[in-house]
């Protein structure tokens, strides 16, 4: 008698607990999510084929198609509706996600009161705090509103039953890693139950024509907790960004399918709330009478939008070996470059002997290439003791040779100086058009730029004794 062949209804199947991987064979560790111990035996799954089907609606030429739909609603924000694109668009999801502490649950209540109307009302479900600590906050904050509704739930049926009720044109739910089905096996914030969650909110979100502003975790490396298909589900994706201890907070656009992702919005966080900043540069600035040595101004763009940032240096004598090199808001390597620029292409020899200290004012970041030539003159300058002319801006990447390269944006970084009130600019060569009544002075190696540097007479005192011996 023949033996009978093992067929595929026999053969087992395992399948992962934590995200719903499947495969043919046991294994010790969960190839999609990387957890251990999860694979498990379940059954073979069944064969299935999809039948055609009632279509929801007519297939239609695009230039048929009515595009008012996605006419985007001012959220109330200015700051915010400049990174959205305009606004919240009907039926969008948007996913905020920042570090712990940085004010997203202040900034989305602040937004959910303020887009509550008469005709819209603001549904805002939190997970992660009772009714009572949301309350507290809005009192703080003056997010009150009648049609404004809260709710605290963890349970996903709940959420879907509070649509139900209160038919809200904006959903706040602060956070999707909170919220868990019964229906789906893991904790909540597990890749399973994330991408359940989220995947119910959008259908409903879809159906209703509402908006919905989710909160996400993140990572100690700052990436967005959960699986990476929670940011290909959503429409947009925001990241809030901040030093907890400096007021400055930005909103900065990852994706959008309605707007640009080269926006920026800036806030400021207080006791009493967070506001938007149109003027964002005077955070950044230290008003003085008189320049101080070791302080350069510079202009960045965070997306499209130009910022005018102060570079501030130190330089101690000191009898150690080793000297310190400290950095705030500013790259490491590319101070330890300027130093290194100077030195070799400047003739500055003192700094190899002395504590270094550069910093940013106000909390911002300089990354970019374009705040090079700021670094090196406030280095030089305070290398020297000698401040540099008032009202004076520098705008430029610096090479390794003392080139002085040009960047992206000069236009509009010598516009908004100009805006500010300066009147001198040190750039790189063909900057393109100047704004009038500003004086641009254009060098091409580092050397032409510390020209600007009046000669500091006690630096000069000892070589000049020494000459003439």
């Amino acid at each position: 008698m023949a033996a009978r062949t093992k067929t595929t209804k026999d053969r087992p199947s395992y399948r992962c607990t934590e995200c719903g991987w499947q495969t043919a064979k046991w294994l010790g560790r969960c190839p999609e999510c990387q957890a251990w111990g999860t694979v498990e035996e379940y059954g073979a799954p069944a064969v299935r084929t999809t039948a055609p089907g009632r279509v929801t609606s007519s297939a239609l030429p695009i230039g048929q198609v009515d595009g008012r739909q996605a006419t985007a609603r001012s959220t109330g924000v200015p700051e915010l509706d400049r990174v959205l694109g305009g606004g919240l668009v009907p039926g969008a999801v948007v996913l905020l996600a920042g570090e712990p502490g940085v004010g997203k649950s202040t900034l989305l209540l602040d937004v959910a009161a303020k887009a509550a109307s008469d005709e819209h009302r603001t549904l805002y479900v939190t997970g992660e705090e009772s009714a009572s600590q949301v309350r507290l906050r809005a009192d703080r904050i003056g997010a009150i509103d009648d049609h404004l509704f809260l709710a605290a739930e963890t349970d996903l049926s709940a959420v879907l039953g509070h649509l139900d009720a209160v038919k809200p044109s904006l959903l706040v739910l602060d956070s999707v890693q909170t919220i868990a089905s019964p229906e789906i096996d893991g904790a909540p914030g597990g890749m399973a139950q994330v991408r359940e969650v989220a995947g119910a909110l959008i259908r409903a979100s879809k159906e209703r024509g509402m908006a919905t502003l989710l909160v996400g975790h993140v990572t100690k490396d700052g990436a967005i907790a959960g699986p990476r298909l929670l940011e290909h589900l959503v429409d947009v994706v925001l990241h809030f960004e901040g030093d907890r201890h400096a007021r400055l907070r930005l909103v900065r656009g990852v994706k959008n399918r309605y707007g640009a992702t080269d926006e920026v919005g800036c806030f400021e966080l207080h006791d009493e709330g967070i506001t938007g900043l149109t003027d964002p540069s005077g955070l950044f600035l230290t008003r003085r009478d008189e320049p101080v040595p070791g302080t350069c101004l510079t202009v960045t763009l965070e997306g499209r939008r130009p910022l005018v940032a102060e570079v501030q240096a130190l330089t101690v004598d000191t009898q150690i070996p080793s000297p310190r090199r400290t950095t705030s808001g500013l790259e490491t390597s590319r101070v330890s470059m300027m130093l290194a620029v100077l030195e070799q292409r400047g003739r500055i020899k003192a700094l190899g002997k002395q504590d270094i200290y550069s910093a940013t004012v106000g909390g911002v970041r300089l990354s970019e290439p374009a705040a090079d030539l700021a670094i090196a003159l406030a280095l030089a300058s305070a290398a020297s003791d000698t401040p540099l002319p008032k009202n004076l801006v520098a705008i430029g990447e610096v090479g390794l040779a003392g080139e002085v390269r040009r960047v992206t944006g000069v236009q509009r970084r010598l516009s908004e100086a100009h805006r500010l009130g300066f009147t001198h600019a040190l750039v790189p060569t063909d900057p393109g058009k100047i704004p009038p009544g500003m004086k641009v002075l254009e060098v091409a190696d580092v050397g032409d730029a510390l020209r600007v540097l009046p000669r500091s007479r006690r630096r000069e005192a000892p070589r000049e004794a020494e000459e003439r011996r």
